[in-house]
């Protein structure tokens, strides 16, 4: 069983083109074999000490733990908000042909 180097990155957007523009980017360069756009989710939250609410699109990307950090650099640099969500979880278990996937896709370029 191949090791499990995958990561899904949560990453919410103010809309779908920003998310889009995002998802684009991530994918053009292999910092993300993909990335799927959840649209009109609502979010409930506490920002400068107001409980604030707002519809945001969920970006769920796939990509791998040698990957992450540049990843997160291009979101934090390409992302509109003060404070991007990147949260990054490392899947227990995945099918091995779709990790070697991920893995073949988000190759850096030689």
């Amino acid at each position: 069983m191949p090791r499990m180097d995958a990561r899904l990155v949560f990453c919410t957007c103010p809309d779908a083109a920003t998310a889009q523009a995002l998802a684009r980017l991530l994918v053009e360069r292999r910092l993300a074999a993909c990335v799927n756009l959840l649209p009109q989710m609502q979010s409930v939250y506490r920002w400068q000490e107001r409980i604030e609410q707002a519809e945001e699109v969920q970006l769920l990307i796939k990509t791998t733990a040698d990957r992450l950090e540049a990843l997160t650099a291009a979101l934090l640099q390409h992302h509109p908000y003060e404070l991007p969500e990147i949260l990054a979880v490392s899947p227990s278990a995945g099918l091995p042909a779709y990790l070697d996937w991920i893995r073949a896709q988000t190759r850096e370029d030689t």
